[in-house]
């Protein structure tokens, strides 16, 4: 009676540690699968008057993502962003009052830090204005600008927006092109680089030109938005991703991207149903030569 009583407490306890190894392996799997996560949406359109209620499910969205699991082929959960990403259109068109409303709900609602840059309507359309790019050079130093997060090189570009051409497809400006190139130049080859700016793959009239000043830099994403929608597309080996927007003719979206040391990931979260796009043509989970170690790191 007494061996059968010790073998019971030896398998008890060989269960109860099997199941902590389990379950802190889990933990390390949502730690370990992180990588470098950050959010991604574009075309706010804060109204003249300085409406941006409709900016504030998005923002609540991406506020409490973290922890979500992801869908079951994906697997994990996602991780805290190190910030949040727009690509333009901020406002439907630059006041003071879109402009101090963004600011604010970045500043007092919004949880994370946050990089943006200037779309065509924050330029003013027929009517310019510097409202909006004085904003972006205040926080961001510069219209055009770059910032590295653990191990990845971001460069925003700002591309004006030639309103003679009286058509939503524009090409990448020739300043853009430079810097781009003149950037690329400095970094040690191999670096896993983001490009972002407003006009997306299907808005970008000089593909071709874009690709080329790629050279051979290791561009893991391309990110842009303009038309309102989460889409995927992959031009001459480069990933090219279009972000959502929160406005009332959105798609009522926002884009999680990860991006570790073999994978990226950006799969659009639907938050009016807190539901994962299952759309084919939204989601981009791919093998790239991402930075050499992102386990646990999130800066």
């Amino acid at each position: 009676m007494m061996i059968t009583r010790r073998r019971w407490i030896t398998m008890t306890i060989r269960t109860v540690l099997s199941l902590l190894a389990v379950a802190a392996s889990a933990g390390r799997t949502h730690a370990d699968e992180g990588g470098l996560t950050f959010f991604g949406w574009s075309d706010q359109h804060v109204a003249v008057n300085g409406d941006g209620q409709h900016l504030l499910p998005a923002i609540d969205a991406m506020n409490s993502l973290p922890g979500t699991e992801f869908p079951a082929e994906i697997g994990g959960r996602v991780a805290e962003p190190a910030f949040v990403l727009g690509c333009g259109d901020i406002t439907e068109w630059p006041t003071n009052a879109a402009k101090n409303t963004y600011d604010e709900l970045l500043t007092r609602r919004l949880k994370f830090p946050s990089y943006d840059l200037v779309g065509n309507h924050d330029e003013g359309g027929k009517s310019p204005s510097d409202t909006i790019k004085n904003w972006i050079r205040a926080r961001h130093g510069s219209l055009s600008y770059t910032f590295d997060r653990s191990g990845v090189h971001f460069i925003v570009l700002f591309s004006k927006y030639d309103e003679s051409l009286n058509n939503p497809a524009q090409p990448v400006s020739q300043e853009a092109i430079t810097f781009l190139r003149e950037d690329l130049a400095k970094l040690a080859k191999g670096t896993p680089v983001v490009v972002a700016l407003h006009l997306c793959f299907d808005a970008i009239t000089n593909r071709d030109e874009l690709v080329d000043a790629l050279g051979d830099a290791n561009v893991v994403l391309v990110l842009g938005g303009h038309y309102h929608k989460a889409k995927v597309d992959r031009f001459r080996d480069v990933n090219f991703v279009q972000l959502p927007s929160p406005a009332p003719n959105g798609s009522h979206e926002v884009t999680v991207i990860r991006i570790t040391s073999d994978r990226l990931l950006a799969i659009p979260y639907q938050y009016d149903s807190k539901t994962w796009s299952d759309v084919r043509g939204k989601l981009l989970h791919v093998p790239i030569r991402g930075p050499a170690s992102t386990a646990g790191v999130q800066g």
